[in-house]
Formats: C-alpha cells, sequence, structure tokens
C-alpha cells in the first residue's frame, strides 16, 4: 500500500489532534501522511485548491458547510480524493454502511478500524458513479451552495439564491440580485441536479422557477434573428431573458400552470 496523502475535515481542534495521532499509530501498517486540515468544508475546499489529498477524512456535522454537501463537491472535482466519513451519530453512520459506497468511522474511532477505512477508501475513488448515488441518497435535495473562487478565496453561492445559469463556453454565471459569479460547472449538470427548481429557456440557460415575474413580447435582438420573440422577467433584476422558439410552447405551459 502506497503512502495515502490525508485531509483532516473536523470542526474540532480535539479531535482532529486525536486523529492525527491515530495516523501516526497506524502508519506502518498503513503507511500515511496529514497534507492539509480544515475546520469546516469551506476550507477543505479551499486547501483541496492548494493541496492534492488521496483520502478525506470528513466529520458529518460542521457550521458552514457540513460534511455530505462537502462531498458532493469533492466528487466533482477532476481528481477527487476518497471520502471516510466520520461521525458520532448513528444514524448517519448506518446510512452510510447500507449504502456501502461511502466508508465511515464512527466517534470514537479505533486504530484497526482507521487501518481498514483508509484500505477501502484507497480502493474507491469517491469519484465513481456508486459513490455519486450514495450522496443522491444521503442528500436528494442536492447541494444548499454552489462555490466559486476569487483571488484564491472560496465564495460560497446559496442556490435558493441564484435567479439562473446562463452558460458561456467552459464556464457558468450564477446570478442573483446583488451580483454574478463564475462557476467551473456544467449547466447540464446542474440542471440535472436543481431541475425541479430551474426552467429551461434556452440552450445556454435554466431560470429559477420562483424568480419568474412574467413574460412579455419583444423584437429582435437574439441569435435567433430579428423577429418577434419571447422574454421572461425576473424578481430583483431590470435584465430581461430571451426564451428561445424550441423553449417557448414548454415554458408557457409551465408558467401557466
Amino acid at each position: 500500500m502506497n503512502e495515502l496523502r490525508i485531509l483532516i475535515v473536523d470542526d474540532e481542534a480535539p479531535a482532529r489532534a486525536r486523529l492525527r495521532d491515530l495516523l501516526a499509530d497506524i502508519a506502518a501498517e498503513a503507511p500515511n501522511r496529514v497534507v492539509a486540515e480544515a475546520a469546516d468544508g469551506v476550507e477543505a475546499l479551499e486547501r483541496l485548491k492548494e493541496t492534492e489529498a488521496d483520502v478525506a477524512l470528513v466529520d458529518i456535522r460542521m457550521p458552514r458547510m457540513d460534511g455530505i454537501e462537502l462531498v458532493q463537491h469533492i466528487v466533482r472535482m477532476p481528481h477527487p480524493p476518497a471520502v471516510v466519513f466520520a461521525t458520532a451519530y448513528d444514524q448517519y453512520a448506518v446510512r452510510a454502511f447500507e449504502l456501502s459506497a461511502i466508508d465511515y468511522l464512527l466517534k470514537p474511532m479505533r486504530a484497526a478500524r482507521l487501518a481498514d477505512a483508509l484500505r477501502k477508501a484507497a480502493r474507491t475513488p469517491s469519484g465513481t458513479g456508486a459513490t455519486r448515488e450514495a450522496l443522491r441518497r444521503l442528500a436528494p435535495s442536492g447541494r444548499r451552495h454552489l462555490h466559486c473562487v476569487e483571488r484564491g478565496r472560496v465564495l460560497l453561492v446559496p442556490v435558493a439564491d441564484v435567479l439562473y445559469f446562463k452558460a458561456d463556453q467552459k464556464y457558468v454565471t450564477a446570478r442573483t440580485s446583488a451580483r454574478e459569479f463564475l462557476l467551473e460547472e456544467s449547466l447540464a449538470h446542474l440542471e440535472q441536479e436543481f431541475g425541479d427548481a430551474f426552467l429551461r429557456i434556452h440552450r445556454n440557460c435554466i431560470v429559477a422557477r420562483s424568480a419568474v415575474a412574467g413574460f412579455a413580447r419583444e423584437h429582435g435582438g437574439t441569435d435567433e434573428g430579428s423577429e418577434t420573440h419571447w422574454t421572461l422577467m425576473l424578481r430583483g433584476v431590470a435584465e430581461r431573458l430571451p426564451v428561445s422558439r424550441r423553449q417557448w410552447p414548454q415554458v408557457k405551459a409551465l408558467l401557466e400552470a
């Protein structure tokens, strides 16, 4: 077994220290090296922008961003670490165990159990389809936040605040009433994850259903020509979004319903 680079994510400093000691105790049978620590999910995302890790040992209950939502972000990374949940709460442990795609450690941890978890994590990278399905069952409503990186800092974007997502080449813009955020996300994947709350109005745009204030006819100014087209009016911004001819019948039916 090659040496594993470990990221520890726990909001309690004594718990992180205890985990470091256990990892040192099992280094002979499960070679490992702690490369970073974080006190919550947001800090963990920042550490993973700076440092590569093979395994993330993730507490579940944390402020700002909990462990389950953190892993929903991790599995979308190009080279995600494998994930082992750490929890003091049986209900999370039992569900993770039943899914069998994500391992868990029940606090207080035992050294032998930690070594077993590391060996399993080394064989089961978190980017697998099985892990994505497990996360969908653990958190069926999807992520509560998206994240973007600005000037080396991770910013959280609450999904509930997003008025629309618009694709532009390899980036997606998330628009809130306050500002725009550039996300390294796929519009197709965002629609798949949040399709119940968002409505496709164009091949490059999905809109929050709750943000729609109305619709109106306009003339010209679209990539489909200069003829009359429909636009959506949104709450909180003056901007109007064009609806493609292909999407208009579906958009109209949903709005009228």
